[in-house]
């Protein structure tokens, strides 16, 4: 996994990185030391980057493709807490700070590229850059809220609610994501999704 400064690809993934919500706003010399920890790794689709249950963090930055969060019980049924995709991030921030384990693991839905960094480089950093901390702290409890709130909206609302739903908070997503994983995570069977999204036609 090269640094951004070997990469062949390197300028863009620099544009790429200062697209990143929590990143757009870093100073140069905050760049310069972020990107010195940072490399850049490219998965393939139902790759794990996480695993539930381990030790090992990371914080991961997505340059390309659509990672989700999901949660698996014992014997093997799992449920997708959320998707992310360019400009976003996922996280063990939670764990790392709690002590605990990773309470879900983080797959690629697509062909994914990701600029990461384990979880004690990023917790350096951000102790280093206290305004980068405060904005990161926020988008980690506003990830936590959409996950209540989806956890939530299965209980409350019907099927065409729940599409709709998605559909309002995440229009650019929706014909990215596989037929399949989307309808796992609005707890619709694949064909129920067919046919509310030919209604809504």
């Amino acid at each position: 996994m090269p640094p951004i400064a070997t990469h062949s690809q390197r300028n863009t993934i620099r544009l790429q990185l200062r697209q990143c919500l929590v990143l757009k706003d870093l100073q140069p010399h905050a760049w310069v030391e972020l990107e010195s920890l940072l490399e850049i790794a490219d998965f393939g689709k139902s790759d794990q980057l996480v695993n539930q249950g381990h030790g090992a963090m990371e914080q991961f930055f997505i340059l390309e493709g659509i990672l989700k969060r999901v949660v698996s019980d014992p014997k093997g049924k799992e449920m997708i807490l959320r998707f992310a995709a360019e400009s976003d991030m996922d996280t063990s921030y939670a764990a790392w700070r709690l002590r605990t384990p990773m309470p879900y693991s983080i797959v690629a839905v697509t062909k994914v590229r990701v600029a990461k960094l384990s979880m004690l480089q990023w917790v350096g950093f951000l102790d280093r850059h206290a305004d980068v901390k405060a904005l990161f702290e926020y988008e980690v409890m506003s990830l936590m809220s959409e996950v209540m709130a989806h956890t939530i909206t299965l209980h409350l609302l019907d099927a065409p609610g729940r599409l709709s739903r998605f559909k309002r908070k995440h229009a650019e997503l929706l014909a990215r994501i596989p037929k399949k994983e989307l309808a796992s995570y609005l707890n619709l069977t694949p064909e129920t999704l067919s046919r509310l999204k030919q209604k809504k036609r």
